[in-house]
């Protein structure tokens, strides 16, 4: 399998950064999700530090899946699609990468704000972005959880699509992102 992108489908570097970027989001909707559900301690600051460590991991693949797209030639989308759905695919596809930046940062920002420092798995140490703020924090904890709902609307809707493509329309938009699979 080629590594750059080609007309008829995504590279393996483009289709590795997207199912990584993908198992990363599903382990951050699970830590986030268990430690909102733990009471203050030492279990709830570690499960916090290792959301917060896959947060600037998906920071940084977000930055290395732009630079690759940017450099790269993208698929084409079906010809047979609908000037609505052709929008909706645009719009999804923006929406994902924005929130792909807005999701990490926002949660750094908290973190700064909270006075809790970040590190990236302990190995470094990231600087706070602002100084320690209560109504900051507050402010960007709301934000954080309106981005992490709206970024799993999204999710659906891309998920759902390519279900769409490959069962309804019966074309090749979904196999071309996973690998080891043939497209015509």
């Amino acid at each position: 399998m080629a590594v750059r992108n080609s007309p008829q489908r995504w590279g393996s570097l483009a289709q590795l950064l997207h199912w990584v970027v993908v198992a990363l989001i599903l382990v951050q909707f699970t830590l986030g999700l268990i430690a909102g559900e733990l009471p203050l301690g030492m279990k709830k600051l570690a499960t916090l530090a290792r959301h917060k460590s896959f947060g600037i991991t998906i920071l940084g693949l977000a930055v290395l899946r732009l630079l690759w797209r940017w450099t790269n030639p993208t698929p084409p989308l079906p010809n047979d699609l609908k000037p609505y759905e052709r929008v909706l695919a645009h719009f999804t596809h923006a929406a994902l990468y924005v929130l792909l930046f807005a999701m990490p940062l926002s949660g750094w920002l908290m973190s700064s704000a909270r006075g809790f420092p970040v590190s990236w798995f302990g190995v470094l140490q990231l600087p706070d972005l602002v100084p320690k703020s209560q109504p900051l924090y507050d402010a960007l904890l709301q934000t954080h959880h309106l981005l992490a709902w709206a970024l799993a609307g999204i999710v659906v809707l891309h998920v759902a699509a390519a279900l769409k493509h490959h069962y309804v329309l019966k074309d090749d938009v979904l196999r071309r992102m996973l690998p080891f699979t043939k497209t015509p």
